[in-house]
């Protein structure tokens, strides 16, 4: 499954965000899947591409990040399938 993740940081954490993942990477548990990421021009948020079958994995994730920021995790659907899916119903 994909998912995007929009990680907003905490107020003041920019710094402290980038200098653990420079020292600890992304601490992800074993099958949780990095894609790609985008960072906001105002460097309060990234955009994170992810892939994973359990989606468990991100709460264990998480909880290794969360005094820094705060996470949604949202599933995505390509336009594909769900144009495919909307089509049949019409």
């Amino acid at each position: 499954m994909l998912f995007m993740v929009v990680e907003h940081f905490k107020p003041g954490k920019t710094k402290d965000i980038y200098q653990r993942f420079s020292q600890q990477g992304r601490m992800m548990p074993e099958g949780l899947k990095y894609l790609d990421s985008w960072v906001s021009a105002n460097l309060d948020r990234c955009f994170q591409l992810m892939e994973c079958d359990d989606p468990r994995l991100f709460q264990e994730w998480i909880l290794r990040w969360e005094d820094l920021a705060e996470f949604e995790i949202i599933l995505l659907v390509s336009s594909k399938e769900t144009g495919e899916m909307v089509t049949r119903l019409l």
